[in-house]
């Protein structure tokens, strides 16, 4: 039962690590988008389960693709993933709609623990 994911982050190689860390947990990547607005089109196209949103992204925002997101699909489950010391926006995200936030460097346990507790 493979619960569907769309990945968003602007590096190549933090999907990847994502991607990894997923698949080896049951988890189905249905789509990977390297900005906001490509995360909000995949998002209407895959109807993905849950969303991993970087924050700082060009184009359009992580915060913006929440507001967005949940605009679209107010059940829309998000996991916001920050880098150290972004705390405010990470506040700022969750107000928005996101379910909850990861930390990198990426600890495996913590991504899925995250992932599971956003889907219930």
């Amino acid at each position: 039962m493979g619960r569907k994911v769309l990945i968003v982050d602007d590096a190549a190689f933090m999907r990847m690590m994502l991607k990894d860390i997923l698949t080896k947990n049951d988890f189905e990547v249905v789509a990977e988008a390297e900005n906001g607005k490509v995360a909000v089109a995949s998002y209407q196209k895959f109807k993905p389960d849950i969303v991993t949103m970087d924050i700082t992204m060009p184009e359009m925002n992580g915060i913006d693709a929440v507001k967005a997101i949940k605009a679209i699909d107010g059940s829309a489950r998000i996991v916001m993933v920050s880098a150290m010391g972004q705390q405010p926006m990470v506040i700022e995200a969750i107000q928005a709609g996101a379910t909850d936030f990861i930390v990198k460097p990426f600890q495996p346990d913590r991504v899925v623990e995250a992932l599971n507790k956003a889907l219930g």
